[in-house]
């Protein structure tokens, strides 16, 4: 893989970031046009023009969707310890993991984060935050008792150098992305929803045609979803790769870490976190369905295996 340097890294994210920023908007306001496009030819006592609808609907949307990403964003933190049940892991609890944290930050140059336990006996870990004050290394019980002080090293120094090259603060955007289409999605479904109970009681026609907007709604709802989806995969494959790279140049071990990819790869899924976005935070995660390869957000670990024992 070609080497690709830590500021240069960090640019990329940048850039991305500010590209989602402006390309999701443009992308919502597209789905919303549609919407009314198709709701406008369907619906027969519906006169007003898609674009007019759209203007309409516009102020609505724009403060939903502001007022939830704010929200989200400055309470991912909050949101991500709730969706996974973990809990900050006190330094007199596990002066090891804390030893081994401080160390790989004093080494780099970074700030301590904060450091969070999940009481699960699966063998996972992530990074998440968006700055210096809510960044957060968390690790299971199961791979802090598994893993020996080399491996264990490996692996949060893996997830530290997602903090430094800023890849968590971009897969938080992304997550909050992919959770406002759902939302404008069931919003617009609602919409449809009452149309077709009015139709039902006025015109039978209409009636139909909301059915037929119900469908096509569902269609869009998803077209959205799989179109952030699709943006936030774009991003997540070859970060894993990068920070493999950066826990071996961190550590100066490539092999621990290696190691510590096989074990995990035996028992990875916390049970209890049922949240596909959160789980591709993970330091390993298996997709499901018939599409798993498509959608998959890491590589194959016997692959990132493959390459940290080339080093």
């Amino acid at each position: 893989m070609k080497y690709i340097g830590i500021q240069t890294q960090q640019r990329r994210n940048n850039i991305k970031s500010i590209f989602l920023l402006f390309m999701f908007p443009i992308l919502l306001i597209g789905l919303v046009y549609l919407f009314f496009a198709i709701y406008n030819a369907f619906i027969e006592d519906y006169d007003i023009s898609a674009g007019e609808a759209t203007l309409s609907a516009l102020p609505v949307v724009i403060i939903a969707v502001t007022i939830w990403f704010f929200i989200a964003y400055f309470m991912n933190t909050m949101m991500i310890q709730n969706a996974t049940h973990s809990a900050p892991l006190e330094r007199k609890e596990n002066k090891r993991v804390y030893n081994l944290v401080e160390n790989l930050c004093m080494a780099s140059g970074m700030d301590m984060p904060r450091v969070n336990v999940i009481e699960d006996y699966s063998l996972n870990a992530f990074a998440s935050g968006i700055n210096k004050k809510s960044y957060t290394v968390t690790l299971t019980r199961g791979i802090i008792n598994t893993l020996d002080d080399l491996e264990l090293e490996g692996v949060i120094a893996h997830e530290l150098t997602h903090i430094r090259n800023r890849d968590v603060r971009l897969l938080i955007v992304s997550i909050i992305f992919v959770g406002i289409f759902t939302m404008v999605a069931q919003m617009a479904t609602r919409m449809a929803f009452r149309s077709s109970l009015g139709g039902s009681r006025n015109n039978k026609n209409n009636a139909a045609g909301a059915a037929i907007v119900l469908l096509i709604v569902a269609v869009l709802g998803l077209l959205g979803y799989v179109f952030s989806l699709l943006i936030r995969l774009s991003i997540s494959r070859k970060r894993e790769y990068m920070a493999d790279a950066g826990a071996a140049q961190m550590t100066k071990n490539p092999h621990a870490l290696a190691d510590a990819l096989r074990k995990i790869s035996r028992n990875p899924e916390i049970k209890n976190v049922k949240r596909e976005d959160i789980a591709q935070l993970y330091i390993e995660h298996k997709a499901k369905g018939v599409f798993s390869g498509m959608f998959a957000t890491h590589p194959p670990i016997q692959q990132r295996i493959a390459v940290l024992e080339q080093f």
